[in-house]
Protein backbone atom coordinates (compact mmCIF):
# COMPACT_ATOMS: atom_id res chain seq x y z
CA UNK A 1 0.00 0.00 0.00
CA UNK A 2 2.40 2.64 -1.00
CA UNK A 3 -0.07 5.21 -2.22
CA UNK A 4 -2.23 4.70 0.60
CA UNK A 5 -2.79 7.60 2.98
CA UNK A 6 -1.14 6.80 6.32
CA UNK A 7 -3.53 7.64 8.88
CA UNK A 8 -2.22 8.46 12.91
CA UNK A 9 -5.54 7.92 15.76
CA UNK A 10 -4.98 9.84 18.68
CA UNK A 11 -7.81 8.85 21.63
CA UNK A 12 -7.41 8.51 25.13
CA UNK A 13 -10.29 5.59 24.52
CA UNK A 14 -8.79 2.08 23.44
CA UNK A 15 -12.00 0.84 23.01
CA UNK A 16 -12.52 3.75 19.91
CA UNK A 17 -8.87 3.18 18.32
CA UNK A 18 -9.59 -0.46 18.46
CA UNK A 19 -13.57 0.60 16.61
CA UNK A 20 -11.46 3.28 14.14
CA UNK A 21 -8.82 0.90 13.14
CA UNK A 22 -10.74 -2.31 12.58
CA UNK A 23 -12.96 -0.51 10.22
CA UNK A 24 -9.86 1.62 8.78
CA UNK A 25 -7.99 -1.50 8.30
CA UNK A 26 -10.56 -2.26 5.26
CA UNK A 27 -9.99 0.24 3.09
CA UNK A 28 -7.95 0.27 0.02
CA UNK A 29 -5.97 3.76 0.18
CA UNK A 30 -6.31 3.65 4.10
CA UNK A 31 -3.74 2.54 6.03
CA UNK A 32 -3.27 2.98 10.27
CA UNK A 33 0.28 3.83 10.86
CA UNK A 34 0.16 4.39 14.65
CA UNK A 35 -1.88 4.91 17.63
CA UNK A 36 -1.27 7.20 20.84
CA UNK A 37 -3.39 7.66 24.08
CA UNK A 38 -2.99 11.41 24.37
CA UNK A 39 -1.82 14.65 22.95
CA UNK A 40 1.65 14.79 24.15
CA UNK A 41 1.88 10.99 22.34
CA UNK A 42 0.32 11.81 19.28
CA UNK A 43 2.73 14.69 19.08
CA UNK A 44 5.65 12.45 19.16
CA UNK A 45 4.30 9.70 17.00
CA UNK A 46 3.20 12.02 14.65
CA UNK A 47 6.60 13.41 14.37
CA UNK A 48 8.05 10.14 13.95
CA UNK A 49 5.83 8.18 11.70
CA UNK A 50 5.11 11.05 9.28
CA UNK A 51 1.32 10.40 8.85
CA UNK A 52 -0.53 12.06 6.30
CA UNK A 53 -3.97 12.30 8.46
CA UNK A 54 -3.97 12.35 12.18
CA UNK A 55 -7.52 11.45 13.62
CA UNK A 56 -7.76 13.63 17.12
CA UNK A 57 -9.84 13.62 20.14
CA UNK A 58 -10.14 17.00 21.40
CA UNK A 59 -10.85 15.93 25.07
CA UNK A 60 -7.77 13.86 26.73
CA UNK A 61 -5.65 13.83 29.57
CA UNK A 62 -2.49 15.54 29.90
CA UNK A 63 -2.01 17.64 26.30
CA UNK A 64 -5.65 17.74 25.00
CA UNK A 65 -5.80 17.90 21.47
CA UNK A 66 -6.36 21.02 20.68
CA UNK A 67 -2.52 22.24 22.44
CA UNK A 68 -1.73 19.27 20.38
CA UNK A 69 -3.01 20.97 16.94
CA UNK A 70 -1.04 23.80 18.41
CA UNK A 71 2.10 22.07 18.99
CA UNK A 72 1.99 20.19 15.74
CA UNK A 73 1.82 23.60 13.72
CA UNK A 74 4.87 24.91 15.53
CA UNK A 75 6.84 22.14 14.53
CA UNK A 76 5.43 22.99 10.81
CA UNK A 77 4.41 19.01 10.86
CA UNK A 78 2.48 18.79 7.58
CA UNK A 79 -0.16 16.28 8.90
CA UNK A 80 -3.55 17.01 8.24
CA UNK A 81 -5.41 17.06 11.61
CA UNK A 82 -9.36 16.15 12.00
CA UNK A 83 -10.87 15.99 14.62
CA UNK A 84 -12.74 12.95 15.79
CA UNK A 85 -14.74 13.85 18.80
CA UNK A 86 -18.42 13.48 21.17
CA UNK A 87 -18.26 17.17 21.70
CA UNK A 88 -20.43 19.42 19.64
CA UNK A 89 -19.89 22.41 21.69
CA UNK A 90 -18.98 26.09 19.70
CA UNK A 91 -16.64 26.70 22.53
CA UNK A 92 -14.85 23.64 22.02
CA UNK A 93 -15.16 23.34 17.90
CA UNK A 94 -13.67 27.05 17.57
CA UNK A 95 -10.59 27.10 19.08
CA UNK A 96 -9.90 23.74 17.40
CA UNK A 97 -9.93 24.72 13.87
CA UNK A 98 -8.42 28.07 15.16
CA UNK A 99 -6.02 26.21 15.88
CA UNK A 100 -5.25 24.30 12.68
CA UNK A 101 -7.77 21.41 12.11
CA UNK A 102 -8.31 20.74 8.76
CA UNK A 103 -11.95 19.07 9.70
CA UNK A 104 -14.04 19.06 12.55
CA UNK A 105 -16.75 15.29 12.73
CA UNK A 106 -18.10 13.56 15.35
CA UNK A 107 -17.85 10.24 16.79
CA UNK A 108 -21.34 9.21 15.28
CA UNK A 109 -20.27 9.67 12.21
CA UNK A 110 -21.15 7.26 9.11
CA UNK A 111 -18.17 4.62 8.87
CA UNK A 112 -18.41 5.43 5.10
CA UNK A 113 -18.97 9.15 5.77
CA UNK A 114 -15.48 8.96 7.88
CA UNK A 115 -13.40 7.23 5.30
CA UNK A 116 -14.68 10.05 2.85
CA UNK A 117 -13.57 12.42 4.77
CA UNK A 118 -9.75 11.37 5.71
CA UNK A 119 -9.42 11.12 1.97
CA UNK A 120 -11.40 14.90 1.44
CA UNK A 121 -8.67 16.53 3.63
CA UNK A 122 -6.01 14.50 2.63
CA UNK A 123 -6.72 15.88 -0.60
CA UNK A 124 -6.43 19.59 0.81
CA UNK A 125 -10.05 20.44 1.56
CA UNK A 126 -11.57 21.68 4.72
CA UNK A 127 -14.13 19.67 5.56
CA UNK A 128 -16.68 20.73 8.46
CA UNK A 129 -19.94 19.28 9.30
CA UNK A 130 -23.23 21.68 8.48
CA UNK A 131 -23.38 22.41 12.45
CA UNK A 132 -19.84 22.78 13.32
CA UNK A 133 -19.42 25.31 9.85
CA UNK A 134 -22.41 26.62 11.41
CA UNK A 135 -20.75 27.29 15.39
CA UNK A 136 -17.55 29.17 13.52
CA UNK A 137 -19.51 31.22 11.01
CA UNK A 138 -21.60 32.75 13.73
CA UNK A 139 -18.76 33.60 15.59
CA UNK A 140 -16.88 35.06 12.68
CA UNK A 141 -20.25 36.92 11.64
CA UNK A 142 -20.71 38.31 15.05
CA UNK A 143 -16.61 39.84 14.78
CA UNK A 144 -17.78 41.69 12.14
CA UNK A 145 -15.94 41.53 8.71
CA UNK A 146 -18.83 41.86 6.50
CA UNK A 147 -17.79 45.28 4.59
CA UNK A 148 -13.72 44.36 4.82
CA UNK A 149 -14.25 42.32 1.46
CA UNK A 150 -14.45 45.61 -0.43
CA UNK A 151 -10.82 45.85 -0.11
CA UNK A 152 -9.48 43.05 -1.94
CA UNK A 153 -8.18 43.11 -5.19
CA UNK A 154 -9.91 41.17 -7.92
CA UNK A 155 -6.93 39.04 -8.24
CA UNK A 156 -7.18 38.09 -4.49
CA UNK A 157 -10.74 37.58 -4.70
CA UNK A 158 -9.83 34.71 -7.67
CA UNK A 159 -7.04 33.89 -4.95
CA UNK A 160 -9.61 33.67 -2.15
CA UNK A 161 -11.92 31.46 -3.94
CA UNK A 162 -9.22 28.91 -4.85
CA UNK A 163 -8.43 28.92 -1.26
CA UNK A 164 -12.42 28.07 -0.21
CA UNK A 165 -11.70 25.22 -3.12
CA UNK A 166 -9.29 23.62 -0.99
CA UNK A 167 -6.27 24.35 -3.47
CA UNK A 168 -2.72 24.58 -1.92
CA UNK A 169 0.07 27.60 -2.81
CA UNK A 170 1.03 25.57 -5.85
CA UNK A 171 -1.83 24.53 -7.29
CA UNK A 172 -3.23 28.25 -6.97
CA UNK A 173 0.22 29.44 -8.68
CA UNK A 174 -0.55 27.04 -11.64
CA UNK A 175 -4.23 27.75 -12.16
CA UNK A 176 -3.21 31.59 -12.11
CA UNK A 177 -0.34 31.64 -13.98
CA UNK A 178 2.03 32.87 -10.87
CA UNK A 179 4.64 32.31 -8.75
CA UNK A 180 4.06 30.21 -5.66
CA UNK A 181 5.92 33.36 -3.63
CA UNK A 182 2.97 36.06 -5.60
CA UNK A 183 0.67 33.37 -4.35
CA UNK A 184 1.81 33.79 -1.17
CA UNK A 185 2.02 37.44 -0.88
CA UNK A 186 -1.74 37.46 -2.25
CA UNK A 187 -2.73 34.87 0.82
CA UNK A 188 -0.68 36.95 3.33
CA UNK A 189 -2.36 40.24 1.92
CA UNK A 190 -6.20 38.50 2.28
CA UNK A 191 -5.80 37.17 5.93
CA UNK A 192 -4.48 40.89 6.61
CA UNK A 193 -7.24 42.98 4.96
CA UNK A 194 -9.48 40.25 6.34
CA UNK A 195 -8.34 40.45 9.77
CA UNK A 196 -8.17 36.40 9.34
CA UNK A 197 -5.80 33.95 11.30
CA UNK A 198 -5.41 31.00 8.72
CA UNK A 199 -6.77 29.51 5.41
CA UNK A 200 -9.50 27.74 7.20
CA UNK A 201 -11.30 31.09 8.53
CA UNK A 202 -10.45 32.25 4.88
CA UNK A 203 -11.97 29.48 3.27
CA UNK A 204 -15.10 30.21 5.57
CA UNK A 205 -15.18 33.55 5.15
CA UNK A 206 -15.45 32.89 1.31
CA UNK A 207 -18.22 30.79 1.22
CA UNK A 208 -20.29 32.86 4.09
CA UNK A 209 -19.82 36.17 2.25
CA UNK A 210 -19.91 34.54 -1.67
CA UNK A 211 -16.53 35.27 -2.34
CA UNK A 212 -16.19 31.16 -3.25
CA UNK A 213 -15.82 29.54 -6.82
Amino acid sequence: MADAIKVLLVDDHQVVRRGLRTFLEVQDDIEVVGEASDGAEGVARAEELKPDVVLMDVKMPGMDGIDALRRLRELANPARVLIVTSFTEQRTVVPALRAGAAGYVYKDVDPDALAGAIRSVHAGHILLQPEVAGALLSQEEANSGQGRGGSLTEREREVLGLIADGRSNREIARALVLSEKTVKTHVSNILMKLDLADRTQAALWAVRHGAAG
